[in-house]
Parts: structure tokens; sequence; C-alpha cells
């Protein structure tokens, strides 16, 4: 690498001027069997069946000649770029996941990861959510990332307990009326 684009310091020798030290996790990526497997699928289904076909129409049109002004060769790049930066993404996130299955844990009312939540708002109308990882937040089923605002005030309260939960339209009161731990697809 040539030096005029690395920081030099005094006290360093040359080869660990260009040693990386990668960025810590900042969190953990905890994550349902189901969130798992909908992980390597969706990986699976780029590398096996996606990618294959990508690559026979790339190749054929690359052999029609002139590829400057070829769509089907221009676009196959593109596409077989981003399924390439996609299975990437999902490998990383498969090896840095933590699996919790919440069907395995014991019976309590305490809400932790994976816990199916009821709780009641101040209008008396019940709200079922699902704590689940980053990676399988669905908030029109009520799957809530267990790092979202939602997710950080109810966890660790019991049933019973009243919660209050920071919108962007005001506080909002929550009382937690059932707390369960089963598996879910």
């Amino acid at each position: 690498m040539n030096k005029a684009f690395i920081k030099e310091s005094d006290d360093l020798p040359e080869d660990e001027l260009e040693e990386v030290q990668p960025t810590p996790a900042v969190h953990k990526n905890y994550i349902t069997p189901h969130g798992y497997a909908c992980l390597k699928n969706e990986a699976l289904h780029l590398l096996n069946d996606e990618r294959p076909e990508l690559t026979k129409v790339i190749a054929w049109a690359a052999s029609n000649g002139d590829r400057s002004e070829n769509a089907d060769y221009i676009y196959g790049k593109k596409r077989l770029r981003e399924i390439d930066k996609r299975i990437r993404f999902l490998t990383k996130r498969m090896e840095a996941a933590e699996i919790v299955d919440p069907a395995s844990r014991e019976d309590c009312d305490q809400v932790f990861f994976g816990a199916t939540v009821v709780v009641e708002d101040e209008n008396g109308a019940e709200h079922v959510f699902r704590i689940v990882g980053v990676d399988e937040t669905d908030t029109s089923r009520g799957h809530i990332s267990w790092i979202s605002p939602m997710a950080k005030a109810l966890l660790k309260s019991r049933e019973g307990d009243e919660v209050m939960v920071k919108t962007p339209g005001g506080d909002q009161h929550l009382e937690i009326k059932a707390v369960r731990y089963e598996s879910f697809e």
C-alpha cells in the first residue's frame, strides 16, 4: 500500500499500520429457530436457484457480442452483484446468530427474548407482541425486535406489571396481561 495514503506513526512498526481492527458487535444476534430457518432458506435459494440461472443468462448475453450496450449482460451483472452481496450478508448474520428456542424455556411470567406478550393499553384494547430477533421483525404480525423501544420496555417485566413506552404520539401505559413461551412460525 502506498505510504501516502497511510497515517504514519513514529511508534508503530510499518507492518502494524495496515492492520485493521474489527469493530466489536454492539448486540448479539439473537434469533428464533424459525427465523434462522428463514435466513438459511433464503441464502440457499439465492445460491442454488437464482444465482445459477442468472449466470446462464449472463453467459448467453456475453456470447452475443458487444457487452457495452447489451442490457441483458449489464442488468445480469448488476443483479449478480446484488445476489452475492445478499448471500454474504445472510451468511454473516447466520454465523453471528445465537439461536434461542422460546418453546424450550421453562414456563415463567417474566418477559424475555422469545416471549409472546399480551398487553392492554389505556383504552382497554389488547395487543399481542412476540419478541424476536432483528432479522425476523414483522410489525404487521406483532413480531417486534428485542432491541425495539416497545420490547425494551417489556423486557424483564412480569404479568400484572404496568410499563410505560415512549412513542412519537406520547407516553403510552400498558398493562401486561399474559406472558407465554411457545414455538411459532
